[in-house]
């Protein structure tokens, strides 16, 4: 009888390893794809450090062009990248950016994060967010501040009127802790934007309803940093901050992408 008992628990022991080894090892979630929202007076590359530290790390991502034309037309831009994407996403928005992803609304994006961005209520404009009474500091005006007319099929008589950094003062209020050759290159890739786009009313804001990161730069000179806290905290962001320029992406790419990381779900 003891015998019989014996065998039978080496038999079930077997079962059971047969079982696990039939099994497999536990399949891993996929990564959620990291989409990437540039804001004005730059483009794709801004992301370009960012973005290869996401991918080394194992994450899709994706870097939409941003027309900057203004917060519907962009955010239509940015939802057919999103169209393409199966799978869950997290949503990124520097700069202007973030008034762009405050109106995607996508069931696949479970994350949005905010790098020093915009991050409006409905009806509200970007401009509010520089005011110099509530917000001082921005020095984002003229001079620093040009405009030109410029080509735009969505215009009026296919002309619109853009905004744009001049170069000479690019580095010290767009980017000051980056070195010359740096500001040259995001310089060479500035792209200006439509002065309309910064008097667009918001639609509902998609962080209402979503998780939300928000990365302050403390010593941003285009977006004041009292106004990006103002931001961060009536959206109930999950909040942080660095002694870095408006161009945090940039100068400061592995605290940028951790901080993306982190909203990543798991």
């Amino acid at each position: 009888m003891k015998r019989r008992h014996i065998v039978r628990g080496v038999l079930a022991a077997l079962a059971i390893t047969l079982a696990a080894v039939s099994a497999g090892p536990a399949q891993a979630a996929p990564l959620p794809t990291i989409v990437l929202v540039h804001g004005a007076f730059a483009d794709t590359t801004s992301w370009d450090g960012v973005a290869a530290l996401l991918r080394d790390r194992g994450y899709p991502v994706v870097t939409p062009d941003n027309p900057l034309r203004g917060p519907a037309r962009d955010a239509a831009a940015v939802q057919r990248a999103l169209d393409l994407i199966s799978g869950p996403v997290v949503l990124v928005g520097h700069s202007y950016g973030g008034f762009v992803i405050s109106n995607v609304h996508d069931p696949k994006v479970e994350s949005l994060v905010y790098i020093a961005a915009f991050a409006p209520v409905q009806g509200e404009v970007a401009q509010a967010a520089l005011d110099p009474i509530r917000f001082p500091g921005s020095q984002l005006w003229p001079p620093a501040l040009q405009a030109a007319i410029v080509d735009d099929p969505g215009g009026i008589a296919g002309k619109n009127i853009d905004g744009y950094v001049a170069p000479a003062s690019f580095n010290a209020v767009f980017a000051q802790d980056v070195g010359p050759a740096t500001a040259a290159d995001m310089i060479a890739h500035q792209h200006s934007i439509a002065l309309a786009a910064n008097l667009e009313p918001s639609g509902p804001p998609s962080w209402s309803g979503t998780p939300s990161w928000y990365l302050v730069s403390g010593a941003d000179r285009v977006i004041p940093p009292s106004s990006q806290r103002y931001m961060a905290q009536r959206m109930g962001a999950h909040s942080s901050e660095i002694n870095a320029s408006h161009a945090s992406l940039v100068s400061r790419p592995g605290d940028v992408a951790a901080v993306v990381e982190s909203a990543a779900p798991r």
